[in-house]
This record gives structure tokens, C-alpha cells and sequence, in this order.
């Protein structure tokens, strides 16, 4: 029989951790948040301490339990707001671009139309 981990790597979307673990879903939240659900799951797991030494019938348990929160993050909360990804790290999800470099893109832009 495979082990938990074995059959894990088997696994490639969030549906189908989900399913696997017996965690109830909503559709409309998984379609809109599965990268970052499978993302909160990833670090769960990375921070979770203890795991190494358990049997595969209370790792199973205990990955249960921090997809069932990462889950939650994401029917409770927002992308925007859990920032799981870097681009909503970086200044909350929005980009700044100085006026200056926008100046000279656009004089090079004009200058290399004019050499054509």
C-alpha cells in the first residue's frame, strides 16, 4: 500500500485535496482562491511542527486539519487581505511607476520611430 505521501504527489489541484481529505467545498470559493488555498496549505504544512514522526493514519489528521484552515482563510478573508502571493506583499497588491520613467520610456519610444 502507498504511503500518505506517496499518494499525495499524485494530487494536483485544489479540488482534488479537497476531496481527498473529505473537506467540504464551495465550488465558487475554491474557483477563485485555489492557488492560494493550496499555497496556505504549503506553509500550514511547513510550519507545523511534529509532523515527521506520526503514522500515516494521524499525518492524515493533522494535513486534514490545516487544509480545513487554509480553506477557511479563503471563505472568511481575501486574497488581497491574506496575502499568500508576493504580488499582494508588495504594496498591497498595487504597483507604482515614477512619472519620470514613463517620460523616457516614452522619448525612446518617439526616438525610435523617428530612426525607422
Amino acid at each position: 500500500m502507498d504511503s500518505l505521501i506517496q499518494r499525495l504527489k499524485a494530487l494536483s489541484s485544489a479540488e482534488d485535496f479537497l476531496q481527498f481529505f473529505g473537506v467540504p467545498f464551495d465550488d465558487r470559493v475554491v474557483h477563485v482562491n485555489r492557488l492560494h488555498i493550496l499555497k496556505r496549505f504549503y506553509q500550514y504544512l511547513h510550519k507545523a511542527e511534529g509532523l515527521a514522526g506520526l503514522d500515516d493514519v494521524e499525518l492524515f489528521r493533522r494535513y486534514r486539519e490545516l487544509l480545513v484552515q487554509a480553506y477557511q482563510d479563503f471563505v472568511h478573508s481575501t486574497p488581497a487581505k491574506e496575502k499568500v502571493f508576493k504580488v499582494f506583499q508588495d504594496a498591497d497588491g498595487t504597483q507604482h511607476v515614477a512619472l519620470s520613467s514613463l517620460r523616457e520610456g516614452l522619448a525612446e519610444r518617439r526616438a525610435a520611430r523617428a530612426a525607422r
